[in-house]
């Protein structure tokens, strides 16, 4: 079945129109619904002082490694 120039160029057209109702110039999110997304409970972390700690002894035990990213000797000293 072959597709002549006019069913391309209509095609075309539906296909560019279907995309362009995609693009939204405005931000999906408002400046004043931002402090929603600030609230304590839409962090992902549901601790995170015990997740802060956990995360500094990982980057001391792995600091010899480079794990992390973290410099020092894997000791634990600062």
């Amino acid at each position: 079945m072959k597709i002549n120039a006019f069913s391309r160029l209509v095609l075309l057209a539906i296909a560019m129109v279907a995309v362009s109702g995609c693009s939204n110039i405005e931000p999906w999110v408002k400046p004043y619904e931002r402090d929603r997304l600030a609230d304590p409970i839409m962090a992902l972390d549901t601790d995170p002082v015990s997740s802060a700690y956990i995360q500094h002894v990982y980057e001391a035990r792995e600091g010899a490694r480079g794990g992390e990213g973290a410099a020092g000797g894997g000791c634990g000293c600062n």
